[in-house]
C-alpha cells in the first residue's frame, strides 16, 4: 500500500496511483486529525473526496505517530493526552476518539487504537503496555458495534503487540482471534530492533492468526524483508521507503538500489532498471534522471518515485503469481539471493 500519510503520497497524484495499479492506499489519522483537521474533511466529503481517490483507503489509528512525534504525552487507561508536534496545542486520542476520526476519514479499513512500546523495553513494560493496548482494541471494536448504521461499517483491523517477547505477542494474537476481527496486523516492527529480531516478531504472532483473514505487517520494508515476511504468511505491506528515498536520488531494482547522485551516472544513456516498464524508464535515461536530482528539480524526484511504486507494486504482484504458480519458494530464492542493499553503478 503506497503511504498518503497526510492526505497524499508524495509527489504522485491519484492518476498515476491508478496508472501503477496501486490497488489500495494509506492515510494517517493523527496527522489529518492535526492537519487540515476534522472540520474541513468532513466539510469537503471526506478523505476520498477531499484527495480526489475513488479506490479504498486503509488509515492507520494515529497511536503509533501519538507516541513517536508528540511533544509532551501523557497516557491514562482512557488514551493518550499530548501536544502535537505542529504548534504545541493540546490534543487528545483514546480508541474512542480515533474510531470516530476514522469514521470521519471514511476509511475503508480502520485500524484498532494501540500502544506502541519502544525498543528495547523490558518484559514487564511491554506486558503492560500490551494489557493497555488489548483494553483499547476492545473498545475500539465495541464504538462500532453500539452504532446503528444499517449493518454497513469499514473492515477492522486488530493490531498484535507484544516487542520482542514470544509469550506476549502470541497473548496478545490469540486475545484479538477472541475478539473476532476482520483482519489482524502486526504492530511494533521495524521499529528500530534488528532484522533477526523483526522476523522473529512476525513468527511469534503469525501461527495464532486465522488464515482465512488477512494478516497486515505495519510500516515494512525493504523489499528483500517483504518478500520473506510473504514466506512468513504475511498478506499486507506498508512502507514509505519507495518515497522517502526518491527525494534523496535513491532508486529501487532487482538487483539493489541504486544512488543516482552518483558520479558514475553522469554519461549513462540506459533506464533506471534494464527491463522496466515504468513511465521513467521508459522515456528517460538515468543521466538526465541524476541531472535532474544534482539541480534539485522537483522532476527528477518524482520520476524516481514513480519507478519506486512500479518496483514494489510490481514486486507483490510477481510474489502472488509465484504463490498461485506452486513456484514462490524458487523466486523467494532467488530475488533474496540476488538482492544487494546498496550498489554503486551497474
Amino acid at each position: 500500500m503506497p503511504v498518503g500519510t497526510q492526505g497524499t503520497v508524495k509527489a504522485v497524484s491519484p492518476r498515476e496511483l491508478h496508472e501503477l495499479h496501486a490497488q489500495i492506499i494509506l492515510g494517517n489519522t493523527y496527522h489529518l486529525y492535526v492537519r487540515p483537521g476534522l472540520d474541513v474533511i468532513r466539510k469537503l466529503g471526506g478523505l476520498h473526496k477531499f484527495m480526489g481517490w475513488d479506490g479504498p483507503i486503509l488509515t492507520d489509528s494515529g497511536g503509533f505517530q501519538v507516541f513517536s512525534l508528540a511533544k509532551l504525552r501523557k497516557i491514562t487507561p482512557e488514551g493518550v493526552h499530548f501536544q502535537n508536534h505542529l504548534d504545541g496545542a493540546p490534543c487528545f486520542i483514546g480508541p474512542e476518539t480515533s474510531m470516530e476520526i476514522q469514521h470521519t476519514l471514511g476509511s475503508d479499513i480502520v485500524m484498532a487504537f494501540d500502544e506502541c512500546p519502544p525498543h528495547p523495553c523490558t518484559h514487564e513494560e511491554a506486558a503492560k503496555s500490551l494489557e493497555l493496548t488489548l483494553g483499547w482494541e476492545r473498545r475500539s471494536l465495541d464504538w462500532w458495534a453500539g452504532r446503528n448504521e444499517g449493518g454497513e461499517r469499514p473492515l477492522l483491523f486488530g493490531i498484535v503487540q507484544g516487542s520482542s517477547y514470544p509469550d506476549l505477542r502470541e497473548e496478545s494474537a490469540r486475545s484479538l482471534v477472541a475478539m473476532g476481527w476482520d483482519g489482524y496486523a502486526v504492530g511494533g516492527v521495524s521499529v528500530g530492533e534488528p532484522e533477526p529480531e523483526m522476523m522473529a516478531a512476525v513468527e511469534h504472532a503469525v501461527p495464532h492468526l486465522p488464515a482465512d483473514r488477512p494478516r497486515y505487517a505495519m510500516g515494512l520494508g525493504t523489499p528483500p524483508q517483504m518478500v520473506e515476511m510473504v514466506a512468513r504468511g504475511i498478506d499486507m505491506f506498508d512502507c514509505v521507503l519507495p518515497t522517502r528515498v526518491a527525494r534523496n536520488g535513491t532508486a529501487f531494482t532487482a538487483a539493489g538500489s541504486l544512488n543516482l547522485k552518483n558520479a558514475c551516472f553522469t554519461l549513462d544513456e540506459g533506464p533506471i532498471e534494464e527491463g522496466c516498464g515504468c513511465y521513467a524508464c521508459a522515456n528517460f535515461a538515468r543521466a538526465y534522471v541524476r541531472h535532474l536530482v544534482k539541480a534539485e528539480e522537483i522532476l527528477g524526484l518524482r520520476l524516481i518515485t514513480l519507478h519506486n511504486l512500479h518496483f514494489y507494486l510490481g514486486l507483490m504482484a510477481k510474489a502472488r503469481a509465484a504463490l498461485e504458480a506452486g513456484t514462490f519458494a524458487a523466486f523467494r530464492s532467488e530475488f533474496v539471493g540476488g538482492y544487494k542493499p546498496h550498489r554503486e553503478s551497474t
